[in-house]
């Protein structure tokens, strides 16, 4: 069996002016990167701004496992099998961070006959954006240092700076730090911390912002540090808006590759969706939704996390309404639920099944609390068998939900034709009354509860002391209005990783509350997530390399 980057290496790409023609993009409104990548450009927004907008399809999974579940394989083999039957669609998803490439989890660009291309080039530097986000990030974090260090005009309180240097990598030794050691001329000593750069409010923010106006007015109002009198210090206050635009200019503009099959996808933004909100940027939805009959994107991780937040924050923000949402599913995922152990999971067993079913069946609630019509779909193995198959259907039918099998990482487009023509018709035939979960006007503890109670099947929420009173500051500053953005394990719908299937009766715990102004949620943190992942004992950055003649491998 070929792997992935095999099956990627081999594909004959068309010219990336070719595969915009597709989706009506002419060859000026590109600004090529080679000859298989390119952003779409202003002017390209500015003639297609008025069209109507197409049918927004969102494609999630349950809680993800070491079986694997392929929502991003998913969302690229419906997209193509759309192509086959001859509809006007198109995809729009994350970018990859180098952190999950180099780490455990690999990249993102889709798997098998059902992948985007150039691989390589997306789940490595592709066009830059996640390095300019990084700089932006670092260069107000050197401002605020700065500032502080030529005679802090502001009052700055260094035990009060609240903004974090990024980094696109998986370093956990970078979670704390103290910088400034050395002479006066290095800086006034205190502690730091790093973020990834999915996790960073800039990443957030360009993911959420309109334009360049709205980028900016965004990033003036990102919260550094708060004075002696703890009131808070802004990037408008440094005077470091403008150089953080600059820096950002190109990385706001959507980027355009294609499938295997020369579908057209447009991947841009990449935040994680267990500690950040997990979407693509609105610029890429919604240029997407303007050039095609259908757009099909993705968030991150399980329905509890990318979900949630592409309902309660993206279509919030964006005034985004979605007309359907495939869950994606597999067969071995719902067994290891179930309680079976990864090395077992090729033997059929329906009583596992059954017990592990209980996590698609959550996720299927949830859902259908945002009004939103649901087609599950299974991502199909080898080692699935007709009885298990059948089980899942019978399963989800009875509970409203259309059911398809995928099998696009074996057949590409082919195999997704099934889940196609399902998509197809509740499109057509059932409507959407999508809405959030909940109302801008509640607190942000209401908030809280209410996606623990409602999404995770918490029985409460406890917060830690320190919470409570940043809470009560970020209330206080005019910030309760804002959504919430939870950062929690993915594995779990609760707070706990080890806790798998659909667990009850348990708390959710948070340890740390604060805003990023500039995006415009409230991030609250939950149990022991980290907004810096560290590498596993055995990294997969050990088996990639280049051979002499520049081709990559080890990369899946």
């Amino acid at each position: 069996m070929k792997t992935d980057i095999q099956i990627a290496q081999e594909a004959k790409m068309e010219h990336i002016r070719d595969v915009a023609a597709r989706a009506g993009i002419r060859e000026d409104e590109l600004e090529f990167y080679g000859k298989y990548k390119a952003k779409l450009s202003d002017e390209l927004w500015e003639r297609i701004k008025d069209n109507e907008d197409g049918k927004l399809v969102l494609v999630t999974a349950i809680n993800p496992t070491p079986a694997g579940e392929g929502k991003t394989t998913t969302t690229v083999g419906l997209g193509e099998a759309m192509a086959k039957l001859g509809k006007n669609a198109l995809i729009a998803l994350r970018e990859p961070s180098l952190g999950p490439c180099f780490g455990i989890k690999g990249g993102a660009a889709g798997g098998g006959y059902a992948q985007v291309v150039p691989m390589e080039d997306l789940n490595l530097h592709f066009t830059g954006d996640f390095h300019a986000i990084t700089s932006a990030n670092n260069l107000l974090a050197a401002m605020l240092d700065n500032h502080i260090q030529q005679g802090n005009s502001l009052g700055i309180d260094p035990r009060q700076v609240v903004w974090k240097r990024c980094l696109d990598m998986n370093d956990r030794v970078l979670r704390n730090i103290v910088v400034g050691l050395g002479n006066k001329m290095d800086g006034m000593v205190r502690e730091d911390h790093f973020v990834i750069t999915v996790a960073s409010e800039i990443m957030a923010i360009l993911c959420l912002a309109d334009d360049l106006a709205d980028l900016k007015k965004r990033l003036g109002r990102i919260i550094v540090a708060y004075n002696f009198a703890g009131e808070p210090v802004t990037a408008d206050d440094l005077q470091a808006t403008g150089a953080m635009a600059a820096l950002l200019k190109d990385a706001i503009k959507p980027n355009l590759i294609q499938t295997l099959e020369h579908t057209p996808a447009i991947v841009h933004g990449g935040p994680f969706a267990n500690i950040a909100h997990g979407c693509n940027s609105v610029r890429a939805t919604k240029m997407a939704l303007k050039m095609s009959d259908i757009t099909i994107t993705e968030a991150g991780f399980g329905a509890d996390l990318g979900a949630e937040k592409f309902f309660d924050i993206k279509c919030r923000m964006a005034g985004l309404k979605p007309d359907a949402v495939v869950l994606v599913a597999t067969v071995r995922a719902l067994k290891y639920n179930g309680g079976v152990a990864k090395s077992d999971l090729a033997e059929e067993n329906l009583d596992a099944l059954a017990k592990g079913i209980v996590n698609l069946e959550k996720h299927i609630e949830n859902i259908q609390k945002y009004g939103v019509p649901v087609i599950v779909t299974l991502n199909s193995f080898v080692t699935d068998t007709e009885a298990e198959n059948e089980f899942i259907r019978r399963f989800c039918e009875e509970r409203g939900c259309e059911f398809a099998l995928s099998e696009v990482w074996e057949k590409g487009g082919e195999g997704g034709i099934a889940l196609a023509e399902k998509v197809l018709d509740t499109l057509e035939n059932k409507k959407s009354e999508f809405h959030t979960l909940y109302e801008d006007g509640l607190s942000i503890r209401e908030k809280i509860e209410t996606i623990a109670r409602e999404i995770y099947g918490a029985k409460g929420v406890v917060y830690e002391p320190a919470a409570a009173k940043q809470i009560d500051r970020i209330e206080a500053l005019g910030f309760g209005a804002f959504p919430v953005c939870m950062a929690k394990n993915q594995y779990s719908l609760s707070d706990d990783a080890k806790k798998l299937g659909r667990p009850e009766g348990f708390d959710i715990h948070i340890r740390e509350v604060y805003v990023s102004a500039g995006a415009g949620f409230v991030v609250a943190l939950t149990g022991a997530i980290m907004t810096m992942p560290g590498l596993p004992k055995v990294p997969a950055a050990n088996g990639i390399d280049v051979t002499d003649d520049g081709r990559i491998t080890g990369l899946f």
